[in-house]
Parts: structure tokens; C-alpha cells; sequence
């Protein structure tokens, strides 16, 4: 059966009536998404992801507390906040979960100006984006969810909450297409608009710390420095997601330890780049883009408009300090 027949067989069986004592029907199935579902593999597959996403229970949105902190360029703790956000977690199985923060829609000036410190051209020009609300995992993906949906953990700095690492970008849309048939709901990478976005958490300076990092606050290489804050450690090595503070929406490690995939392909500036919170996907698909630093680099590739990239089908060892964190565009009230 074709694509478009397998479309209109599932557009009429959800026009069924669901039997429950409302008599309501469950929302007609988008188009886009069955098409991206379609990708998925063959015409069993995708009926049962687009079912499993028809008739699932949207999860329940729990509450955590936290606290952020900001610096000054000296690297000394000005100002301490409690926040709380909301949250879902989905059961991956052999009690491990996945925790997934509701990030709210908004506008940002994405990129850097030209008078911060450490800033490329790529970073330029500032545009104002606007995105709409999603949520994203609370940290990057650990080496223990990683070995429960793909069945393999290839990371050399090994530990169960520590991040994987040693994925390629094909790897990493693989886990979320798995990720995807495992719950029914649609997983994916953040474009490169939603990380910056969710790294900056409504901040404008360098770092959502502020000014600068220190080693107390992120894991990168601390023996140079960005501002006026003293050299710190270098660790040589991942460390377990979680350990350092988190940014004003309650994410983890936006800044350090691993670099992270996204969609987008690499453009050498943001010369007509979209302004409405999407992935840039216009060229030949073989370069990736990066974000947020990892362990082994100095603080300015960690700041918030920092942008790295590599070949998104290779990887071994040189990928050693690069991960990734999903996104679902799923958002409950």
C-alpha cells in the first residue's frame, strides 16, 4: 500500500467512533507527521506509532525545584535564584527514565554581538527568532538510556550517567527515531535556534552563568580562561550529567562536557537563516552542526552562541567529547 493509501486508511479508521463515553474521536493525524513517521520503515511500523500516538495518555507533568546562580567576570557568585519547572518522564524500561523539561515559547536575539569576546563571524548577524514551545531532556542523553533504546553503548569514558558520547549524527537520529516507536511520541534533535535559545534561558551574556564560567560551574578546560576569573581544572574526561548548576529553565550542562548535535546543516553565517525556531536544512547534508562546548575546550567554545561543526556520518574516537539531547515538540498544560 502506498504512503498517500496508508494515509487516508489511517484518516478513516481515526474518524471511527472511539467507543468511550463521550463519543469523542481522537484528533486527526497531521499530514506532516505521518509522513515523518512513514520514514520510520514499512506500512506495520508506522501504523503502530501513529496509533500509539493517537490513544496514549499524555504524560504527567510533575514539578521540580532548583537553583541558579550568576557570576560576575571575576567568576564570584553575584546573585542565587529558586526557580521550578515542569516536566514529564518517560519510562525507557529496566528502571531508567528520561526526563524532559517543558521549555516555554518566545523571542531571542540568537547569535552574539560584535563586542563579545571569543565571537566568529558565524555567530553574526544577531537576528531576532521566535520559537515556539517544546521540551527538552534535562540533560544529554546518558550511556544507560543510550544502551537501553539502541542496545550498544560505544563511549569511552564509561559510567551509566555519564554522557554517551562517540556518536555520530546518524547515530543520534537513529536513537530518536527508536525513541520515537518506543513511546509515540515524536523525538528528534533541537534545531540550532531551539539549543541557543534553551542554553540562554532568557539571558543575553556570554554565558546563562553571565559574564564568564569557572570550573565550578561547568566542565571544560579551565587551565585558560575567559574574563577575569582565575584557571581552574581540567578534568581530561566526561563527568555525570547533573553536576554542575543548571540555566533559568532547569537544564543541565548547556555549557561543556560534550558538544551537541542538531538538525541543522552548517551555514557559514546566519545570512538568511529562519526566523521562526526551525531547523536550517538547505544544503547538502553532510556537515552537522554542534553546540555547547565540551570538556576538552577552552571556555569561549563553550559560550552560549558558540558554534562547532563535523561530518555527520562519521565516528570513533575523535568523537569522544560529542553528544547529544533530545526534543519533543509535545507541550502540555
Amino acid at each position: 500500500m502506498s504512503e498517500e493509501a496508508e494515509y487516508q486508511k489511517l484518516q478513516g479508521e481515526n474518524r471511527k467512533p472511539s467507543g468511550n463515553s463521550s463519543g469523542s474521536n481522537p484528533p486527526p493525524i497531521k499530514r506532516r507527521q505521518f509522513l515523518i513517521y512513514a520514514g520510520l520503515g514499512g506500512t506495520g511500523l508506522v501504523t503502530t506509532v501513529v496509533f500509539s500516538q493517537i490513544f496514549q495518555v499524555q504524560p504527567k507533568l510533575l514539578t521540580f525545584e532548583f537553583e541558579t546562580v550568576t557570576v560576575d567576570k571575576t567568576g564570584k557568585i553575584v546573585n542565587q535564584e529558586n526557580h521550578q519547572a515542569k516536566y514529564f518522564k518517560e519510562d525507557l524500561g529496566n528502571g531508567i527514565t528520561l526526563e524532559m523539561v517543558q521549555i516555554p515559547g518566545g523571542s531571542f536575539m540568537m547569535g552574539s554581538p560584535a563586542s563579545e569576546k571569543g565571537r566568529r563571524e558565524s555567530e553574526s548577524p544577531q537576528h531576532q527568532v521566535n520559537v515556539p514551545g517544546f521540551s527538552m531532556g534535562k540533560f544529554v542523553v546518558t550511556q544507560e538510556q543510550y544502551q537501553q533504546i539502541m542496545g550498544n553503548n560505544p563511549s569511552s569514558f564509561s559510567g551509566a550517567k555519564r554522557p554517551v558520547e562517540q556518536v555520530s549524527w546518524n547515530d543520534a537520529v537513529e536513537f530518536c527515531q527508536k525513541l520515537s516507536q518506543k513511546t509515540g511520541r515524536e523525538y528528534r534533535l533541537p534545531s540550532e535556534a531551539e539549543w541557543e535559545y534553551a542554553c540562554r534561558a532568557g539571558t543575553t551574556t556570554p554565558f546563562h552563568f553571565g559574564e564568564t564560567i569557572t570550573t565550578e560551574l561547568a566542565n571544560y578546560d579551565g587551565t585558560d580562561t575567559y574574563a577575569s576569573e582565575p584557571k581552574g581544572k581540567y578534568l581530561e574526561r566526561t563527568t555525570d550529567v547533573g553536576s554542575f548548576p543548571p540555566n533559568a529553565f532547569g537544564l543541565y550542562d548547556m555549557h561543556g562536557n560534550v558538544w551537541e548535535w542538531c538538525q541543522d546543516d552548517w551555514h557559514d553565517n546566519y545570512i538568511d537563516a529562519p526566523k521562526d525556531g526551525g531547523a536550517w536544512t538547505s544544503r547538502s547534508g553532510d556537515i552537522k552542526l554542534l553546540r555547547g562546548g565540551s570538556w576538552v575546550y577552552d571556555p569561549q567554545d563553550c559560550r552560549s552562541a558558540s558554534r562547532d561543526v563535523n561530518y555527520g556520518d562519521v565516528r570513533g574516537y575523535i568523537y569522544v567529547n560529542i553528544g547529544f539531547r533530545v526534543v519533543c515538540g509535545a507541550a502540555w498544560t
